[in-house]
């Protein structure tokens, strides 16, 4: 059977915004929950539909990619299907936001949660973004107890069924018309209790240390770019699975090069002399050689020289952007009294010969000046 489009299923228009979409899918999980349609398949089935549109909805790059391809782009390898990929997890935290110990999530014991998500900081350089990188970090984390292996337990023993909430994980209260269904007390939801705990990690399965983590940063990334390992978290209390560490880049400011994507933009200065008569000069290039570019005469100060494919790396491709070189006509300063002498000449010689073309750019402005307090005047 064909499935309905997820638009539909959520009632929204395709440019929906993220709260739009929001309440509207906490409208229909209230609606088609399955605490309040005891035995309805149909409703449940709903229930399931709802939540899968809003966990590919919600995700800019997953609604890319279905508003391009629509169900066919998470047919091959499972995304956006409950209970595989990062689905599983992702719903489960939408349905703990929504309602919390309200109504219960039928988590149980199986279901205690998993170890923190973790986030590390890495700030890389230029080069390092071009060429890529394979690195280590340091990470203070909760790993496994290795003493009693995650199960909270001393050697030797082992836990055992919580006499509360005979190992569900939750208890239900009747508060008036409602039935209240909370996370057991006793046990923190695992459904186990410990008698005799470890007294490495104090029955809590998971010791407080630092990992070292081997990272590849590929060439092209950019400042922001966030790397996930999964399962490289915290690690759950008593045996439950580990959270993700997430890598954020962050690029160090470059003393030559300024960014821009792939481009890559460099500011040099140039002598007035070959501004003015021509010439060439050598620059450096990100992947550490050099390239010569030449500078025709006349040349102004903003005037900008393209070289092709002498940018950053392009992510995930073999290609390069480009490199602008940016003239700066440089003055002189310091000028020896000779040198001041022949600068007078060359500006009595432009002056009498009645050129007006050695300096367009003043000539320009200053007829523009001309013709306006002219109108002034007027």
């Amino acid at each position: 059977m064909a499935k309905l489009d997820y638009y539909e299923l959520l009632g929204v228009q395709r440019g929906a915004g993220a709260d739009e979409l929001k309440k509207a899918y906490r409208k229909l999980a209230m609606q088609f929950h399955p605490d309040r349609n005891p035995g309805d398949e149909a409703a449940e089935q709903k229930f399931k539909d709802v939540g899968e549109a809003y966990e590919i909805l919600k995700d800019d790059q997953k609604r890319a990619a279905y508003d391009r391809f629509g169900h066919a782009a998470f047919e091959n390898n499972g995304a956006g299907r409950p209970g595989t990929g990062d689905f599983g997890t992702g719903f489960a935290d939408i349905f703990d936001e929504m309602f919390g110990e309200f109504m219960g999530g039928r988590r149980g014991a199986q279901g205690q949660g998993r170890g923190s998500d973790l986030r590390f900081n890495l700030e890389i350089t230029l080069e390092e973004a071009f060429k890529g990188k394979q690195t280590s970090v340091r990470v203070p984390t909760l790993a496994e107890c290795e003493s009693c292996s995650g199960s909270g337990a001393e050697a030797g023993s082992k836990p055992v069924t919580c006499p509360t909430c005979h190992g569900n994980g939750r208890v239900r209260a009747q508060q008036g018309f409602f039935t209240i269904e909370r996370t057991c007390p006793a046990c923190q939801g695992a459904g186990r209790v410990i008698e005799n705990p470890c007294r490495s990690c104090a029955g809590q399965g998971r010791v407080r240390k630092e990992k070292n983590l081997s990272v590849n940063i590929p060439p092209g990334v950019e400042d922001g770019t966030r790397i996930r390992l999964a399962g490289e978290g915290e690690v759950g209390l008593r045996g439950a699975g580990a959270g993700d560490l997430y890598i954020f880049l962050s690029l160090a400011p470059h003393r030559i090069f300024q960014r821009d994507g792939a481009n890559i933009h460099c500011k040099v200065p140039i002598p007035m002399t070959t501004a003015a008569l021509g010439g060439s000069i050598e620059v450096p290039t990100i992947d550490g050689g050099r390239a010569k570019v030449s500078v025709p005469a006349g040349t102004q100060s903003g005037h900008q020289f393209r070289l092709k494919n002498k940018g950053m790396s392009v992510l995930r491709s073999t290609a390069r952007g480009d490199m602008y070189i940016q003239a700066s006509v440089e003055t002189p300063m310091n000028l020896t009294k000779r040198q001041q002498e022949l600068l007078k000449e060359f500006d009595k010689e432009g002056e009498g010969s009645g050129n007006k073309t050695n300096h367009p750019e003043s000539e320009g402005f200053f007829a523009r000046v001309k013709e306006f307090f002219e109108d002034l005047r007027e």
